[in-house]
């Protein structure tokens, strides 16, 4: 009967304990509030002196270079300049505009993706492309009302009768996107490569009018 008293005195003990961590606790958190609710009514008495400064702020890629490329942002079906369908396209703003994201499917199935960011330290726009075909990075910005981005592709597997166990080549390659007066966008890509005939020079790569999807 005694050791069961004492271990009942022991877990009485431990419970007031625990009651009086918690009552300091509630005090403690109490306190924060009545601080915090002081310190708004102080802020709200300078509010004429800090609205001016937080409503100054704008959106880091809100403004400026950083809309260049907007006339792209869509849904679009792609069209060849014969007329045929070559795929569908959306480019979506994301990142609060500081970025523009490009989702391909082709007419047969093909799929690509792209990311376009203006970058302001180097001031050039820049293009990511990745497809289970090739590799394409490329940089530049407004000539003349055309995004005009230049790099370089890479294939993944050889291209024009290249050995079956090589790698793809690299070639220079060039894109141009170019606001037409209808509301269509035009798109040109170039490589550079060897002709038919052995030329080395700018060779059509795609040619495509984006018309926009109605939704």
């Amino acid at each position: 009967m005694q050791r069961g008293a004492c271990i009942d005195c022991k877990s009485i003990v431990i419970l007031l304990g625990q009651l009086l961590a918690m009552s300091v606790i509630k005090r403690l958190v109490n306190d924060l509030v009545k601080s915090l609710v002081k310190a708004a009514r102080v802020m709200g008495m300078a509010g004429v002196l800090i609205a001016p400064v937080a409503t100054a702020a704008e959106p880091a890629c809100d403004s400026g270079p950083y809309r260049d490329f907007d006339f792209w942002l869509g849904h679009w079906n792609v069209h060849l300049a014969d007329g045929r369908l070559a795929g569908e396209n959306r480019i979506e703003a994301s990142g609060d505009g500081c970025r523009l994201v490009e989702r391909w499917r082709g007419a047969r199935g093909s799929e690509g993706f792209s990311l376009n960011f203006y970058e302001p330290a180097d001031d050039r726009w820049r293009q990511i492309w990745v497809s289970s075909d090739n590799i394409i990075e490329i940089s530049g910005g407004l000539i003349g009302g055309s995004m005009v981005l230049e790099g370089e592709i890479r294939y993944r597997r050889p291209v024009d009768g290249g050995r079956a166990d090589a790698s793809g080549p690299r070639r220079p390659f060039r894109g141009t996107w170019t606001p037409l007066g209808d509301g269509r966008v035009r798109q040109f890509f170039e490589e550079w490569r060897a002709d038919e005939a052995g030329r080395e020079g700018w060779q059509t790569w795609f040619e495509g009018f984006y018309g926009k999807v109605v939704e």
